[in-house]
């Protein structure tokens, strides 16, 4: 079970304070592994100062131009989210999130996803998320600090792999990378395209649903690699 194998990854964060904050609660927690996607300023003296120490993991940040580059080599991504969305995702909580966090972290790569203070993760990012962690709050005050729920999801993360205490078997499937997951949505897409089932103007959503029903069951590199020999197959005797 292995820290080293957690990344946090932060989208688009306007304030870098909240960065140098995040940064101080991973090394709290030992992880050190961050990420930023597109960040609004940094490097940034209000994140060094709001470090507080942990500078170590803001000189080590990779900084990403894209979601997909952040995800790189994952094969769990977990996204944090307060709001409700029309394509139904699992969701869990901070404990849960944690748990399967340190089960899988033994042989594979997880993504601790976070995203902009204002308006969180967009539906394409949740679509790359295999589930949701909601963290409940106040009803009359549900505002909750982007650094703060990284605070949250680290401790109970750290808490799993200290106790041991993993709710999930283990498991010798090897999952799908999510690069790997990307393109067999690509050639999914493609195929659909050609035999004329899907008409991207018309059915924009269609997607969006079927990497719902896809990410539910978490392929495994084998299933891909079948998965896109059917649809390899179908594109062959469709084009004759």
């Amino acid at each position: 079970m292995s820290l080293e194998n957690i990344r946090i990854v932060m989208i688009n964060t306007s304030h870098p304070g909240n960065i140098g904050a995040a940064a101080r609660v991973m090394k709290n927690m030992g992880l050190k592994r961050l990420y930023l996607v597109q960040p609004k300023s940094f490097p940034n003296y209000e994140a060094t100062a709001m470090a507080s120490g942990a500078s170590d993991l803001l000189a080590n940040a990779v900084v990403c131009d894209s979601f997909e580059e952040a995800l790189a080599g994952c094969h769990l991504v977990l996204g944090t989210t307060a709001r409700e969305r029309k394509i139904q995702h699992e969701f869990i909580n901070a404990r849960e999130a944690g748990l399967l966090t340190a089960d899988e972290t033994k042989q594979q790569q997880v993504a601790l996803v976070f995203g902009r203070e204002r308006t969180g993760l967009t539906n394409d990012e949740t679509g790359l998320c295999h589930k949701l962690i909601n963290i409940p709050t106040n009803p009359d005050y549900s505002s909750l600090n982007v650094a703060s729920a990284v605070q949250i999801v680290s401790y109970e993360v750290m808490m799993s792999h200290a106790s041991h205490d993993s709710a999930a078997a283990n498991s010798s499937i090897e999952y799908a990378s999510s690069e790997n997951v990307q393109r067999f949505y690509q050639h999914l897409e493609q195929t659909l395209v050609d035999i004329d089932f899907l008409k991207v103007k018309q059915s924009p959503q269609l997607m969006s649903k079927l990497r719902h029903i896809y990410n539910r069951v978490r392929l495994s590199e084998d299933e891909v690699n079948i998965l896109r020999g059917i649809l390899t197959k179908t594109q062959k005797i469709t084009s004759k």
